[in-house]
């Protein structure tokens, strides 16, 4: 995980960032709207060890949000007790190269069951969700 250097890898906290950053369905997106209010949504997502990529559609909310104003912070769910507090600020910005095949297809197969529950294929799923935002993590924080 590339963090900046102020963060020590070893740290027992950060190894169970990673770790949900690799098992995790869900992460809550928040932009900031034109009049500065904060915009959370559930977003799925891929770690490729530096970044978070995001797909979504091309006139999403969020979109417009990101090109205004690029700082963006994300979370994931506290679990029932608020116990597992991981809180991410970061950038964001829309990437127009090509994600590696490869980390399309783990996407893919990572929401796999989530696909068929919105009813839709992996195919049209590309299709609508055919832009991709990439955020990079600067600060994380959490705990218990």
């Amino acid at each position: 995980m590339n963090f900046p250097s102020s963060i020590d890898p070893n740290d027992s906290f950060i190894q169970h960032v990673v770790q949900r950053l690799q098992d995790e369905q869900v992460i809550w997106l928040t932009t900031l709207g034109h009049d500065g209010l904060p915009q959370p949504r559930p977003v799925w997502f891929w770690w490729d060890g530096e970044t978070l990529i995001i797909y979504t559609m091309p006139n999403a909310a969020k979109v417009k949000h990101i090109q205004h104003d690029p700082r963006v912070a994300l979370n994931f769910e506290s679990g029932h007790d608020g116990e597992d507090v991981v809180v991410f600020h970061g950038h964001a910005w829309l990437d127009s190269n090509p994600v590696p095949s490869a980390i399309r297809q783990a996407y893919l197969a990572k929401y796999e069951a989530g696909i068929a529950y919105i009813n839709m294929t992996p195919e049209s799923l590309t299709a609508t969700f055919n832009t991709v935002i990439r955020v990079k993590p600067e600060k994380v924080r959490g705990g218990g």
